[in-house]
Parts: C-alpha cells; sequence; structure tokens
C-alpha cells in the first residue's frame, strides 16, 4: 500500500513537472493530482526538490536503458554509438518532461532546472566516454580522448538532430548516420 501511494505520488510530481515545469509545480498541485493530503507527500519526500531529484535520476536510468537497448555488441563501434545516441536523443524528444525543462531553462533560467539538465547531458556523456573507452581497448578506434571525444559525438548528433530543425527540414535518420560516418569517421580530406 506505501509504495503504491509513494508511486501515485512520483506520478503525479511527474504529471505536474512536465504540465508546468519545476518552478510552477506546487507541492499542494501534485497532492491534489496524486489524491492525498500534503503531509502525505511529506512522509516519502522532504521537499520538492528530493521529490523531483527523484524522478529525474528515474529519467536518467531509464534513458541508460533505452540506450543500452539499442546496443546489439555485435555490431561495431560505428554502427553502435549511432544507435546507442540516437535513442538517447530521441528519448529525451519524447519526454514531455525534459521538454518543458529545456523550455523553463530557456525561459525563465530556474537554477535547480539548469542543474537537472546538467545532471542529464553528464550522464550522456560519461555513457558515450564508457563506450568509447571500450571501443579504444578493442582496438576499434584511434586513441584519443574519451572525455573530449563523447563531447564532439554528443554535440554533433545534438546539432543534426535539433539545432538543424530550427529552421530547415528534419534530416532523416540514414542521412544524420551518413554524415556522422562522414564528419566523424572518414573526414573531409581525399587523401
Amino acid at each position: 500500500m506505501a509504495f503504491d501511494r509513494r508511486q501515485e505520488i512520483l506520478d503525479a510530481a511527474t504529471k505536474s513537472f512536465s504540465l508546468f515545469g519545476y518552478k510552477a509545480t506546487t507541492m499542494d498541485q501534485v497532492a491534489k493530482l496524486a489524491n492525498v493530503g500534503k503531509g502525505t507527500i511529506y512522509t516519502f519526500f522532504k521537499n520538492k526538490e528530493d521529490l523531483f531529484d527523484e524522478i529525474i535520476t528515474k529519467l536518467i536510468s531509464d534513458m541508460e536503458k533505452a540506450a543500452l537497448n539499442a546496443i546489439d555488441e555485435e555490431n561495431s563501434f560505428r554502427g553502435n554509438v549511432h544507435q546507442a545516441l540516437y535513442k538517447m536523443l530521441e528519448f529525451r524528444l519524447e519526454h514531455q518532461l525534459t521538454i518543458k525543462l529545456y523550455q523553463e531553462e530557456r525561459d525563465i533560467g530556474t537554477p535547480i532546472v539548469h542543474e537537472v539538465l546538467q545532471k542529464l547531458e553528464q550522464s550522456i556523456l560519461l555513457f558515450i566516454q564508457e563506450k568509447i573507452e571500450r571501443a579504444i581497448k578493442k582496438g576499434e578506434i584511434k586513441q584519443c580522448d574519451p572525455e573530449i571525444t563523447a563531447f564532439i559525438l554528443l554535440k554533433l548528433y545534438v546539432a543534426l538532430i535539433f539545432d538543424w530543425e530550427k529552421n530547415r527540414k528534419p534530416l532523416e535518420k540514414a542521412e544524420i548516420a551518413n554524415l556522422f560516418e562522414l564528419y566523424i569517421f572518414h573526414g573531409l580530406s581525399n587523401k
């Protein structure tokens, strides 16, 4: 029973944060959506930040699981990096909570939202970095700085998936894969 009540509160808070953002969500709203008294929330969570942190931690975990499920150990690093990155960024786009948080960061600049989005990006970077380190050890890619390479891979994907679409027709998944192959794995040189 306690677990169900706790989960109902988490679900209600996720809905509230997704609809109204972090700053505009109140514990009264969460209580109303969960159909519980506000005091019941405090038996499980010490404050709004604690509640928000648990939701974000689960979101990051779910995103990492989605990326891991996109990876096929039989595929090369090249194939897997594209699949995993695309899945993580697709995951972010499909979840209303992350969309609302990006809007709030852009429009209001709420400090805790900025921190959460940094945490989300850091988890993606660490995931990519781990895959790069493994590929270097296996001899699939050249020796490189895994942290910088993870950053470049992520930012190129963000640019091709999100930034490009702001003023242009969206690129298809295959086009993104081809561009990624060209710029990252082959380079622009004819030599």
